[in-house]
């Protein structure tokens, strides 16, 4: 019998692998045609070669690679892959990219491999077993007060709303207010690595998507607290989240309530997960 663990070495090996596969065009893209082509080569790339080996590793398994995707998923086991998560850094030359993957079972996470190629890191997590880093034990920050907070956002989608650009620069401006410093970033599973590493101590979104399960994972074995934006525990099909340590998580979702109370009703509720709309794959 396929144990977690067992799958656990598959994916890291199979990840690994595939990111040699993400490469730079040769000259920067300049038009939209050009960038979804560049963003294309990489995504297919890496899918091709991840598929087949996992869906072997787990006879039966389903897969979906659309990291923008959110909302409840089907019964069974399904490989969630985020195949190049910060696509755009890759293609422009940047480093901060990787690539995610999460065992989602029955409508739980059970594993997950996060691998930052130009960093060297790979980040893991079996539900219930802990996370690690690099086969080191990975524990969250042990910070009690949000001032000496490192802090993060960032795009899970990208868009051009003129009220979801105001709320999300409402929360970044609450933030500064409070905690040390604001990160304002791609890709989300780099903070939420960090969080779990005990580098960052918080990271929120008001988007939840399917890439953000390895990383939600691996926080979350590592001892950090993850809700929804009203302090209720995460769900893979709920809307926006906090990942923090647990000494500030507190301080810091009364943060984000006062700057969501800041904006309209209807956004409120759009934040919530209710009136999510699929962006571009960048």
């Amino acid at each position: 019998m396929t144990t977690e663990q067992d799958l656990l070495t598959v994916v890291t090996g199979a990840v690994r692998a595939a990111a040699a596969l993400v490469g730079r065009p040769a000259t920067t893209p300049v038009t939209m045609t050009e960038l979804r082509a560049a963003l294309a080569a990489n995504d297919d790339a890496v899918t091709g070669a991840l598929r087949p080996v996992l869906t072997a590793a787990l006879p039966g398994s389903r897969w979906t690679s659309d990291e923008h995707a959110s909302g409840p998923m089907p019964g069974g086991d399904w490989w969630v892959v985020d195949p190049v998560g910060g696509n755009m850094n890759a293609v422009q030359g940047m480093p901060d990219w990787n690539i995610g993957v999460s065992l989602v079972r029955d409508g739980r996470p059970v594993l997950a491999v996060l691998h930052m190629p130009v960093a060297g890191e790979t980040f893991t997590a079996v539900a219930g077993q802990g996370a690690s880093g690099d086969g080191v034990p990975l524990r969250v920050s042990a910070k009690t007060d949000l001032t000496l907070a490192l802090t993060g956002t960032g795009q899970a989608r990208p868009g051009r709303d003129a009220d979801r650009a105001a709320h999300a620069g409402a929360a970044v401006a609450a933030m500064m207010r409070h905690a040390l410093y604001v990160r304002v970033s791609v890709p989300v599973g780099h903070q939420l690595a960090q969080v779990a590493a005990g580098r960052m101590d918080v990271h929120w979104q008001f988007d939840n998507v399917r890439s953000h399960i390895a990383p939600v994972l691996i926080v979350r074995e590592a001892g950090g607290i993850v809700t929804d934006l009203d302090g209720a525990p995460w769900e893979i099909a709920g809307g926006g989240y906090l990942a923090a340590a647990p000494g500030v998580h507190a301080a810091a979702l009364e943060v984000l309530r006062e700057a969501r109370e800041s904006v309209p009703v209807g956004f409120r509720t759009a934040v919530a997960g209710r009136d999510s709309k699929p962006g571009e794959r960048l």
